[in-house]
């Protein structure tokens, strides 16, 4: 009886922690989310400073050139998607006169068909645009104030990926106080193992987004879909966000398919092409480039991405899943965190 009252007592505690937890990530989330980002950044580079600096390059060398090299490689891809998304904004009134055109249509349809009156119709188009010219000004203040703030923690992110690998030594040193003396070796090979594990991990990824942008780009050149690159390489990167981000990938393409061409056999050639993409992915590009996943079973990745949704926004849903899938590492490894890890990894088949 006093086991399962001890049993009790420590998940109440777990089930504390996780609610003051969020509710502190929620509020600090302009100290917390750049912090994140910096913290993966530094992840994926610390193997890189480390090599550069065990070929005669000083700490701070090896830390500006890998940061040098990140910054480039965004501002590349940031310059190529908006170079791309100018090339769509200028083909922009061609799809409002094509649009406009199949509304016509529709309020012909519910005229003649469904004998639904044009004024009615028009009732209908007042009471839903009222409020529009309002809510775009208030949403156009709200883009820019977040613009700005968002500029702001893209600057902070660099200087604190900077910082943590500069005295990543003392960090780590810091974070070793918090154990007991017999487990600093453990600790500090297990932080070392989940840190190169997912720098592996995430080496390859980078490799099977181009491989499927450039595919799914390939695709929509074929059915004429305009901008294939731009909505090509979008959707490769949105398939980051699981489950979530590929619907999203596709429904964009696929209603420019559907304006440029009054047709729908080109959506569902779309979907088509996404489909055949991602069967390619997940059983030919990814266990070739990556080899075995960070396993985390369904449930645990939704509510994941749920919550990260409301707790951080967009950033939470990019965010919590590397952060989960590296709690999943330190778990497989770690004494005492069983529970954790057969709570998230994908489970046995042949469970009960």
């Amino acid at each position: 009886m006093q086991n399962h009252l001890v049993k009790i007592d420590g998940f109440l505690k777990w089930l504390l922690v996780i609610f003051f937890g969020s509710i502190l990530l929620y509020l600090g989330k302009a100290l917390f989310m750049p912090l994140a980002f910096a913290l993966l950044i530094s992840f994926i580079l610390y193997p890189v400073c480390k090599w550069l600096e065990a070929h005669r390059f000083s700490k701070v060398a090896a830390i500006f050139l890998s940061l040098s090299l990140v910054v480039i490689f965004a501002a590349a891809i940031v310059f190529v998607f908006i170079k791309q998304a100018i090339q769509f904004g200028n083909m922009w009134p061609d799809f409002v006169a094509k649009l406009n055109n199949l509304l016509n249509e529709l309020r012909i349809y519910l005229t003649d068909v469904i004998h639904i009156k044009p004024e009615k119709q028009d009732e209908w188009i007042e009471s839903i645009t009222k409020d529009l010219p309002a809510s775009v000004i208030n949403l156009l203040q709200g883009t820019v104030i977040a613009s700005s703030v968002s500029i702001v923690l893209l600057l902070l992110i660099p200087i604190y990926s900077g910082l943590i690998l500069f005295h990543r030594k003392m960090l780590l040193s810091a974070l070793l106080k918090f154990f007991p003396e017999y487990k600093s070796e453990e600790v500090s090979e297990l932080i070392s193992h989940s840190v190169h594990t997912f720098y592996n991990f995430f080496k390859g990824m980078i490799l099977v987004y181009l491989a499927v942008g450039i595919l799914n780009s390939l695709g929509l050149a074929l059915l004429g879909v305009p901008n294939p690159v731009f909505f090509g390489f979008i959707a490769s990167i949105l398939t980051f966000i699981p489950y979530v981000g590929i619907t999203i990938g596709a429904i964009i393409p696929a209603t420019v398919a559907w304006i440029e061409y009054d047709s729908f056999l080109y959506p569902l050639g779309v979907i088509a092409v996404f489909t055949l993409v991602q069967i390619l992915e997940a059983h030919v590009i990814f266990p070739f480039a990556v080899g075995n996943r960070l396993h985390i079973n369904t449930l645990v990745t939704l509510i994941v991405i749920i919550t990260g949704g409301i707790i951080w926004g967009v950033a939470g849903m990019i965010l919590f899943i590397p952060f989960v899938a590296i709690l999943k590492l330190i778990a497989d490894k770690a004494t005492g965190m069983e529970a954790v890890s057969i709570l998230l990894g994908p489970g046995n088949n042949n469970e009960k």
